[in-house]
């Protein structure tokens, strides 16, 4: 397809969109519609020439001077993100709206964009389950913690870092929730705080990552991995914009000097030797939580 020299030229411009009747129009997103800034769509015509190519801004936004009207393949590619292709047709106006253009992570991994996430204890919750009697689980749950993510411009770096009260710790029973504190499990009052920290992520999967890290428990400290699945982001009333993740590890008691058992029967103890962890968790993007 033949295009005028003047239209061609207007519209091969790199950069911001023109200031007059636009062309070729559309936003470049995620799944979570956060845009992917400085995108680059390049356009061709039906012959494989090019006729246009545009950067988004930090809106994701991307546009072109008007085409001759006709069918168009549009390639849009950026650092990260797999490229994605479509077909635009420009009307006899030139316009040429594609609306919202979904780019996906190179491989199939999402996480939200960079920044400070903070942990909103209120809508979170940090579980453990251990097998009682070889026969059900006892459940319990940490009532006082915070956390903060930073999801850094490579995901693979970014950080997580959490810090638990020991002594929050609730069964439903208060006389085995003091046994937990005490020295025998928890030592709520010699080591306080139940801490960790991430050194590094890899993914897993489609909106799945495993977070190597640091554990800090009883006053030792272990490498845990935690299998991560990032649920997606969305507003809340309070005009903020949360993030939700969950979480599961497998901890072995004796990893962390938490020895203690009773036989209740031959071949039977009354706790089994491991504890399964799973986080339920909702971050605020920012550095601090709305005020309540």
């Amino acid at each position: 397809m033949q295009i005028g020299a003047e239209a061609a030229e207007a519209a091969g411009t790199t950069g911001s969109a023109p200031s007059g009747p636009r062309g070729l129009h559309a936003r470049v997103c995620t799944r979570d519609g956060w845009a992917v800034p400085h995108a680059v769509a390049t356009v061709t015509d039906a012959a494989g020439r090019q006729v246009a190519r545009a950067e988004a801004d930090d809106d994701g936004t991307l546009a072109t001077a008007p085409l001759a009207p006709g069918p168009y393949t549009v390639v849009v590619t950026a650092a990260g993100y797999l490229p994605a292709a479509r077909t635009a047709l420009a009307t006899g106006s030139g316009a040429a709206e594609l609306g919202a253009l979904v780019l996906t992570r190179q491989g199939g991994v999402q996480l939200p964009p960079p920044g400070t996430w903070t942990v909103d204890p209120a809508h979170s919750a940090v579980a453990a389950t251990a097998q009682h009697l070889g026969l059900s689980s006892v459940h319990g749950r940490f009532a006082e913690f915070a956390g903060r993510i930073v999801i850094a411009p490579r995901v693979e770096e970014s950080t997580v870092a959490a810090e638990i009260r020991a002594a929050s710790i609730d069964t439903g029973n208060p006389t085995r929730d003091a046994h937990l504190r005490s020295a025998d499990f928890l030592d709520a009052d010699r080591h306080p705080v139940v801490g960790y920290a991430s050194s590094g992520l890899t993914p897993a999967g489609p909106d799945r990552w495993t977070v190597h890290g640091q554990l800090t428990l009883a006053g030792v400290t272990r490498q845990v991995d935690l299998d991560l699945a990032y649920l997606g982001t969305g507003p809340d009333p309070w005009g903020g914009v949360r993030a939700a993740f969950r979480a599961t590890t497998e901890l072995r008691r004796e990893d962390f000097a938490m020895n203690w058992n009773q036989v209740v029967r031959a071949g039977v103890a009354a706790l089994g030797a491991t504890l399964r962890v799973e986080l339920d968790i909702q971050a605020v993007q920012g550095e601090a939580l709305p005020p309540e």
